[in-house]
């Protein structure tokens, strides 16, 4: 294969020329480096720099470069796994080039987490994890990280490929993307609670094509009831923007209080926190120390989920401002509108429309158009 140097952190290493007119048949894994992963990939290096796992498996390693930057700057041992013959290869080159004294194994992921357990596994996939989920559990000691870029079936616009897949509902709402990150952590929670285990989000967000979850595993049945207890459904109106949510195994047959039309479920899903406030704090301290190549885009995404109020969906004011015929004005003023009426409000990391608070929805259509009931 035809290759050529790259850059990323402080890593170098050697990545396929890329032909973007190539059709891959379905199923099929090319060793593929998506540049428009890399705040993923910086994100992650900069959380375990301060998780510091005693190992670090990147389970599907293509070109290597997630498990040689966690080794190069954070000084975690780590594997490499990959199945492929062309990305063992290319990865063995990459560590040899880099001086690197990375593990390498080529194994299906599914073996290999069924025989051998990590400190830290990372599945980034070519599509769904939802095929490997299991096993990582299994091979998992404490920190679980999942990259999931299949956003249609998670958020509802492929519709039965993400019941197949999550075995939830979702629904293609206006914080579809919202949506899309607490069907995959439910999904996570469900397989994970099975083996007398609990999770605990530590950074989860959504970003453009991807949804990226960083977990903490806890050990006993008291931490597998405890997470249970936050995974249930929303409910939501089909023609209104109202929606209330419902912890719980069984969605409950309710209305809408403004249209009188049954409310649809969406979920099951994780109801709870995406993150670990401490955490976040750390990695924005840590962040003013380093000059990763996302630095910019990275510190606006933890000041956001660092801001954003745990609730388990958004506002689309413009969505709203629309539906009331109205032009909507500055965001600033509408989350200022909703203080003054005496709930809490912020912006969210989800979308730039988005606005995040338990406000019942008179008070967010009075913010967006003053004088609205």
């Amino acid at each position: 294969m035809e290759l050529i140097e790259a850059t990323e952190g402080k890593t170098r290493f050697f990545i396929p020329v890329q032909d973007n007119t190539t059709q891959f048949p379905p199923g099929s894994a090319p060793i593929f480096f998506n540049r428009r992963m890399e705040l993923n990939r910086d994100a992650t290096v900069l959380l375990l720099s301060i998780l510091k796992p005693s190992e670090y498996l990147d389970a599907m390693g293509a070109t290597g470069i997630r498990g040689m930057r966690v080794l190069n700057e954070c000084g975690i041992p780590v594997t490499i796994n990959d199945r492929e013959p062309e990305a063992i290869e290319l990865i063995t080159y990459n560590a040899s080039h880099a001086n690197l004294p990375v593990e390498i194994v080529q194994r299906d992921v599914n073996a290999l987490l069924s025989e051998r357990s990590f400190d830290a596994v990372d599945l980034d996939p070519f599509g769904t994890p939802a095929m490997v989920v299991d096993a990582a559990i299994r091979g998992t000691r404490r920190f679980l990280f999942v990259t999931a870029t299949d956003t249609a079936p998670l958020c509802g616009a492929h519709l039965k490929a993400g019941i197949r897949r999550y075995f939830a509902r979702p629904q293609n709402t206006e914080y579809h993307s919202e949506v899309g990150l607490r069907i995959l952590l439910g999904f996570v929670v469900r397989e994970t609670v099975k083996y007398d285990r609990g999770v605990e989000p530590v950074f989860c967000y959504a970003r453009e094509h991807f949804v990226r979850l960083h977990l903490r595993l806890l050990r006993g049945a008291g931490a597998a009831d405890n997470t249970l207890k936050q995974i249930g459904f929303i409910l939501q109106c089909p023609k209104c923007p109202y929606r209330e949510e419902h912890p719980g195994m069984v969605p409950p047959t309710v209305s809408c209080p403004h249209c009188n039309e049954p409310l649809g479920f969406i979920g099951p899903l994780w109801l709870g926190s995406i993150r670990n406030y401490e955490t976040l704090l750390q990695m924005q301290e840590q962040l003013n120390t380093l000059e990763p190549g996302t630095k910019k885009d990275l510190k606006k995404l933890l000041e956001l989920c660092i801001e954003e109020l745990p609730t388990s969906s958004f506002y689309d004011y413009h969505h709203i401002a629309k539906i009331l015929n109205c032009s909507p004005p500055d965001i600033h003023t509408v989350l200022e509108r909703i203080r003054a009426a005496g709930y809490a409000a912020t912006r969210t990391h989800f979308s730039g429309y988005g606005i995040k608070t338990e406000a019942p929805l008179e008070i967010i259509k009075s913010a967006i158009q003053p004088g609205t009931r």
